[in-house]
């Protein structure tokens, strides 16, 4: 089992990081190796919501299929993948803070066993490097957008 916990603050509303963060079809935008996110189910937003991601990881295009266990507004999204090759689990909390919002992730995947599994420490690497980096691109993105106020 691979985990990396990652948190950066963005100096934007938590209403507005949330809705943002919890729309899985704007993760490509901010995540370089994601390279398509759809959504498969109708509806609004919550628990049991399904998309399907194409990402490339170490050189390689994978698919699954992701769905939301956990949605609460404005506090927490939590999605695991229900098909693919590397299952994994991932979880967003959302904090207001004076400045913003803290976005918390925690992401957990599933290694292989036996000589697979010797490839961990690589993997981990490379997870610490890409959320890094994306958190960077979040946090540039978000607080770089213009707010327009409705009059």
């Amino acid at each position: 089992m691979i985990k990396n916990e990652k948190s950066i603050i963005i100096l934007r509303p938590i209403e507005e990081v949330f809705a943002y963060i919890s729309d899985l079809q704007n993760a490509p935008q901010w995540q370089s190796a994601l390279l398509e996110s759809r959504r498969t189910t109708e509806g609004a937003l919550g628990i049991g919501t399904q998309f399907t991601s194409v990402r490339k990881f170490m050189g390689q295009k994978m698919e699954a299929t992701i769905e939301y266990v956990a949605y609460e507004p404005n506090h927490k999204i939590a999605f695991k993948s229900t098909s693919g090759s590397t299952p994994f689990e991932e979880t967003y909390l959302f904090e207001s803070t004076a400045e913003g919002t803290k976005l918390t992730s925690v992401l957990v995947l599933q290694s292989g066993a036996g000589i697979m599994g010797l490839a961990d420490p690589l993997i981990a690497a490379s997870v610490r490097r890409e959320m890094e980096a994306n958190f960077g691109d979040l946090k540039d993105m978000l607080e770089s957008r213009i707010t327009v106020a409705l009059s």
